[in-house]
């Protein structure tokens, strides 16, 4: 028997995406373990629903600083390394036939403290979990 419909935030990262689930389950994953984890849940629930924050989809050189040429050559080079990542997870979700929402990402980030008191998860986190998170937040 199929589980309900799930919805799947996904903060996207070269190393390890942050994951999270309506069913408030947090991690990180490599990709083809996201691949594992998405393929899992698409047999195991009615219906998957996916959002990926996309940084792509800002406009503008928002990572330049005033430091050195080779600093934002760096910052520049991760920036678009995690852009691409999100770009697979998107075409990994066609693939898969999940549906999905690619997300703008918000400037704010939200603290530890903050996340347990609007969400009520009281386990240890990181930026990148609670970035999912906050992704499918208020969603049903």
């Amino acid at each position: 028997m199929l589980k309900e419909k799930i919805i799947i935030g996904i903060d996207p990262d070269v190393d390890k995406s942050g994951v999270a689930t309506n069913e408030k389950f947090l991690t990180n994953l490599t990709f083809f373990e996201l691949f594992d984890f998405l393929s899992l849940n698409k047999k195991a629930h009615n219906q998957i629903v996916v959002y990926v924050e996309c940084g792509f989809l800002n406009k503008g050189n928002w990572h330049k600083t005033n430091g050195s040429n080779s600093v934002n050559a760096q910052i520049g080079q991760r920036t678009g390394a995690n852009h691409e990542v999100a770009k697979k997870i998107v075409e990994m979700c066609r693939y898969l036939g999940i549906e999905y929402y690619e997300i703008k990402p918000t400037k704010s980030k939200v603290n530890s403290d903050f996340f347990k008191q609007i969400t009520k998860i009281d386990k240890r986190t990181n930026q990148e979990q609670r970035d999912a998170y906050m992704l499918i937040y208020g969603k049903t």
